[in-house]
């Protein structure tokens, strides 16, 4: 079992439960999950626990689109992504702990100011492109393997598809479980599924998947623009946070 204090346990709750939300329909939200668990443990350890919690979670999204996705899209991001987690993972002992907290919190960081400052997205429709899709697919499977945080780079690709909606998030979901699966082989070889993170992930994983069933509530109710403001704004601080504590 992991040795957390209190306050260690309410985090772990935090994030567990935007996994679910970001499952339920909240997108986005889960990309804080490890930030915060970071402010507790090393962002080597919050990520190792959090897989787990996604890959269940997922599970849920599989069935629910597995009728729903572009083939299109996916094969020409599923290889660029494969290739960042290889990186991830050939990178993962040089990298030391404070270097892995500052990419955490960059990322964090230039996702949240880009959400904030960045100017409305063309109306023009694009076509999935292999060299598109290979080079935001790499950079969202280095992100994902780092942090769980391969979104913005797959937004900035796909947004511009003007996907339907519902093949828009069954194709997010397919991605990302790919990903989610993959990624527990280097998790695995890299000590990063112990058996206290196991324990830990079983532990929340009941709070995820009671957030997936919130989360497909909410999104009806409350005001999504107000929401993710909140959301961003609050990543944006954490990931400040994390930056300095890499520096200091």
């Amino acid at each position: 079992m992991l040795d957390l204090t209190v306050w260690g346990w309410v985090l772990a709750v935090i994030a567990a439960a935007a996994v679910g939300l970001a499952k339920g329909g909240l997108a986005m939200v889960g990309m804080i999950s490890v930030p915060i668990l970071s402010l507790v443990m090393s962002p080597v350890q919050a990520a190792g626990l959090m897989l787990p919690v996604y890959v269940v979670s997922d599970i849920g999204g599989l069935l629910a689109f597995r009728h729903h996705f572009d083939m299109r899209v996916l094969a020409t991001a599923i290889p660029g992504a494969l290739a960042g987690i290889g990186i991830g993972w050939a990178g993962a002992h040089v990298v030391p702990v404070e270097g892995v907290t500052f990419i955490v919190g960059a990322v964090g960081a230039v996702f949240a100011l880009n959400a904030l400052i960045r100017p409305p997205l063309p109306d023009r429709q694009r076509k999935p492109s292999a060299g598109r899709g290979t080079l935001w697919g790499l950079l969202s499977g280095y992100t994902s393997f780092v942090s769980h945080a391969g979104a913005p780079p797959w937004q900035i690709y796909v947004q511009p598809l003007r996907l339907p909606a519902l093949i828009y998030a069954g194709t997010t979901t397919w991605f990302f479980a790919i990903c989610n699966w993959v990624k527990l082989i280097p998790y695995a070889a890299l000590g990063q599924l112990s058996a206290a993170n196991l324990t830990a992930a079983a532990i929340l994983t009941p709070v995820s998947l009671l957030a997936v069933w919130a989360g497909l509530r909410l999104v009806r109710i409350i005001p999504q623009a107000l929401f993710y403001k909140l959301i961003t704004w609050g990543l944006l601080a954490v990931s400040l946070r994390l930056i300095w504590q890499a520096l200091a």
